[in-house]
């Protein structure tokens, strides 16, 4: 199973930043056919995590992916799921 990862705590102050690391991350999820993404906003007052689930949940983006899960053992931790087309 191919994964990427991006760990958003170096850049968790700077919104714009975050939407294109976002964005960049999912286009090459797709280009690569990478079938899980993780994304990691880390724990905090849950307000990086918010904004990571508004960028996913925006309907060009969701368009994209197959679902999204909340890692259950760590709140600072999303998952992203694709589904390839063959």
């Amino acid at each position: 199973m191919s994964r990427l990862k991006l760990d958003l705590h170096e850049i968790f102050n700077r919104g714009r930043d975050i939407d294109d690391a976002l964005d960049r991350l999912i286009k090459d999820a797709v280009e690569k056919r990478i079938d899980v993404v993780e994304i990691i906003p880390g724990k905090g007052s849950g307000q990086l995590k918010k904004h990571v689930l508004r960028f996913l949940d925006q309907k060009h983006i969701k368009a994209l992916y197959h679902r999204v899960d909340k890692d259950s053992k760590n709140f600072g931790r999303l998952f992203v799921h694709f589904r390839h087309k063959s």
